[in-house]
Parts: structure tokens; sequence; C-alpha cells
């Protein structure tokens, strides 16, 4: 049976749609068919073998649609015809593998500055299952170096991404694992470095470490503050010198950056230098962050960070301390004390916390110094604020600096006459050692626990100074 397409149309849902002329054409074959059955029902019941004529009808019926029964679940699984309208059954789904664990890796390669070479190289690791989140180029004048943040299943060895790259042509491949902070997209990272050195001089070299990742930062001052000759001057637009790149600070000093196990690139000298540019534009920055603390005698001071712009309030208390708490501090002539503030204050040799009373007037100072690989601490309290804990609170947060800067110790060098000094290492809680170096005391704190001292705003991060070691 066929259909008069102008009499049927589709819905937006799929369903057929009659006309009028369809319903009334079904309608007279209905009253057509009633007609005809009431018709051959009056000429069959009123003959003499009417009611077995009707009985013999019925069973003929019910036989006709068991039949029908029985032959359509016999075909049921046919496909169902064409004017069915019936959709077709869906195409079975595709098998989705189980989500095993992953790894995330960080790669860098050196490849042919030519076309394919990339693509070669995506499918190498495409081959190899492994997925790359992310992709940096980094021009050089003969290829390009890509960095890669990959991911690949928690089963596959670094050997066989390396081995696959190789093939694919990459050279001088590096590989390590990374981890979700690397997810961070470059623009968005190097913004929030940026921020960051904005608001604080003394993070720049912690910037600097994490925009190039592992490596060891130096600084040179122009002047050593024990006196002498400075470092080589370095050109404002700084040296890139393969693994080693060195950069010119605001103050005149120089900072080293070395990574021997990977080459900088120009762009991550950019960067850097970048860097370095913003933090020169901006000038001295201190954090604002501060502590107001109550003395047991009722005294109020408050803790905060100290920088280049405190030297002359620096001064002025050496000028009312007395010798000899000079020379317990600095271990020579109390004329020499006011040569190393410069250096003291300078926010990229270390950290310095100051302790000012109501008036504004600086009563304590405690220095945390980057000597190369170790840490030394430092305290000078003016004569009429000692013994009411002001040192020991100064140094309890400079040691909490030093754990978060990472450090493995701190060492304090003084006299053992200084008792006060002593008292105050042993108040820490922490493991000590004692020696005796040239006549003076050296105390030394193993970092093996945290202090129990609340912590400030204050930069933890950690550069080292590489210049004459002055015992201050």
């Amino acid at each position: 049976m066929t259909r008069d397409m102008s009499d049927v149309t589709r819905a937006g849902h799929g369903r057929p749609v009659h006309h009028w002329r369809r319903g009334v054409v079904e309608l007279a074959a209905l009253l057509t068919a009633v007609a005809v059955a009431d018709g051959v029902a009056n000429l069959i019941g009123h003959g003499p073998d009417g009611p077995a004529l009707l009985v013999i009808a019925a069973f003929a019926l019910v036989v006709t649609a068991a039949f029908h029964i029985w032959w359509a679940r016999r075909r049921g699984h046919a496909p169902p015809g064409a004017d069915t309208l019936a959709r077709p059954p869906a195409a079975p789904a595709a098998p989705v593998e189980a989500a095993g664990e992953s790894a995330l890796w960080r790669m860098r390669t050196t490849v042919r500055d030519a076309p394919g070479s990339l693509a070669a190289l995506c499918t190498a690791l495409a081959a190899h299952r492994v997925d790359i989140l992310s992709l940096q180029t980094h021009p050089l004048a003969e290829g390009t170096v890509d960095e890669f943040l990959l991911r690949a299943s928690g089963g596959t060895e670094a050997s066989a991404i390396t081995r696959a790259v190789s093939l694919a042509g990459g050279t001088g491949t590096w590989i390590e694992r990374a981890d979700t902070h690397d997810l961070v997209d470059v623009p968005t990272r190097v913004l929030g470095l940026a921020t960051r050195t904005a608001l604080n001089a003394a993070e720049l070299p912690l910037a600097l470490r994490q925009l190039l990742g592992r490596c060891t930062i130096r600084s040179l001052p122009a002047r050593p503050a024990g006196g002498g000759r400075g470092p080589a001057e370095v050109p404002a637009e700084g040296v890139l010198e393969d693994t080693v790149m060195r950069l010119r600070t605001p103050e005149g000093g120089t900072i080293t950056v070395e990574r021997p196990y990977l080459p900088f690139t120009p762009t991550e000298f950019a960067r850097a230098r970048a860097l370095v540019e913003l933090d020169a534009r901006l000038g001295p920055r201190v954090p604002r962050g501060q502590d107001v603390l109550t003395l047991p005698e009722g005294d109020a001071i408050t803790v905060r960070r100290a920088g280049t712009g405190d030297l002359a309030a620096a001064r002025a208390m050496h000028e009312r301390c007395s010798s000899r708490t000079l020379a317990l501090r600095y271990h020579g002539p109390a004329g020499d004390a006011d040569r190393y503030l410069d250096h003291l204050l300078g926010p990229r040799f270390g950290r310095t916390l100051a302790a000012q009373t109501a008036s504004g007037r600086i009563v304590g100072l405690g220095h945390l110094l980057w000597d190369g690989d170790e840490t030394e601490v430092a305290l000078l309290v003016e004569d009429e604020w000692q013994r009411r804990g002001i040192g020991s609170e100064l140094l309890r947060r400079l040691v909490a600096m030093a754990v978060e800067a990472g450090c493995a110790s701190v060492y304090a060098v003084t006299q053992a006459s200084n008792t006060g000094m002593v008292a105050a290492m042993r108040g820490l809680g922490l493991p000590l050692d004692f020696q005796i170096e040239e006549g003076t005391l050296v105390v030394t704190a193993r970092l093996d626990a945290t202090p129990v001292a609340p912590r400030l705003p204050y930069d933890a991060g950690r550069e080292r100074y590489e210049g004459p070691r002055p015992r201050h």
C-alpha cells in the first residue's frame, strides 16, 4: 500500500499528520464495512444453517489470528519494512578504555627548523599514547627548542618517550617529572611573577627561580661590605653564556643565574631580563606587613620588614648603643658598624626585621643573611631595651622565614660572654651545635622542627651572597 504524499506530512518530531480528506475516506470505509457485515449477518442468521455457519466462521478467524501471531514472532528479528517509518537501530558505541593512572612530564628537545619537523614529533608521541597538554617554542639561530608538557600512562617510562622523540628527529632531549602546578600556562605564570616582583623588591630572586626552574642564584654587591674589589661590571643588557646568565641589579651589583643541567634559551634570558628591568624601574620596595607585640612590662612594639629606607633610623640606633653592644654584634671596632648597614638592609642578600616603638624609633634589628649554602642570623637590640624578649621574638621570626626558604640550618656568631644571644638560641627549642672558631662561639641550630611563631607576610625567598664573608 502506498500513500499519497499530498495527504501526509511530517511534524517536527517526525510523526505523520493526516489532512481532512484522509479522515473522510476512512470514515466512509468504516460505514461501508458495518453495512456489509450487517447484511451478511442477517442473510446467514435467518437461514436454516445460520448458527452453524457463524460458529465455523468464528473458529476460522481464531485460527487465522493465532497463525498471524506465530508468524510475526518468527519474523520478529527481521528489519522493519520501508513503509513503517521506524528509525533504524543506533550503531553500537565504541568501547571506552578505562581511565588509568597517568603521569605528567616536562620535556625539551631541539628539532630542525623545517616544515614537518614538529608534526613528526607529535606523531611519534601519539603512537605511544602520549598526550601533549602544552607546547612552547624557543627559536634558536639554528633549529628550535620545543618545550612540552606531556601526560602519559603511569607505566610509560621516560626512556621510551625520549627514544621515540630521538627516532622522530629530536636531539638534546631532556625530560623530568612535572606536577599540577606546571599546568598553569606560561603567560599567566609570568604575569603572576611580575605582580609579586612589583609588590616586593625581595621577590625578584624567588621570581627568577620559579621562572627558570632548578637553578643557583648568586648576588654580588657592587662594593663588598668589608671593602675590596667588586665583581666585573655587567652591561645593561646582561650576558648569556649557555648555562649561565648575568644580569645587572638596580644597585649596580650582579645577579648570576646558573643551570648546569639545561642551557638557557634566548627566550628565557629575555623573560629574566624583563623581570629585572621591572624591578629597576619600580625602585626599592618593602612589604608593609607588620605585627604589634606587647612586652611583659606592658610596652607595645611593632615588628616589620626593614629596608634601605631605614638606614638613617638604624644609624641613629647605633649611636644610642654602647660600644660593648656593638662589639658583640659586629665583632670589631664600633666605628665599623655603620659600614655594614647598606649591605644588611639591602634586599638582595637577606632579610631584615626591625622592632620599633610607638613613636617610630627603631630599638632592635634582626638579620637573616644568605652565606653561600649556609644561613646566618644576627641580632642587635638597643641597651635600654635588652632583656625584654625583643631579641628572642626577632630570632624566632627569622628562623621561621629560614624554614620557609628551605634552609637546613642557621648559625649565629657570637662570644661566650653574650649570654643573651646564647639564651635566645636555646629558646628556639631546636637541636643546637656549639663550636669555637678563632676565639668566637658559633651556635648552629638544625631546622628539624618548625619554630613556634606566627608567620608574618614577610618574603621567604632565598638567594646566595658570594661576596667576602664578614662575621657581622
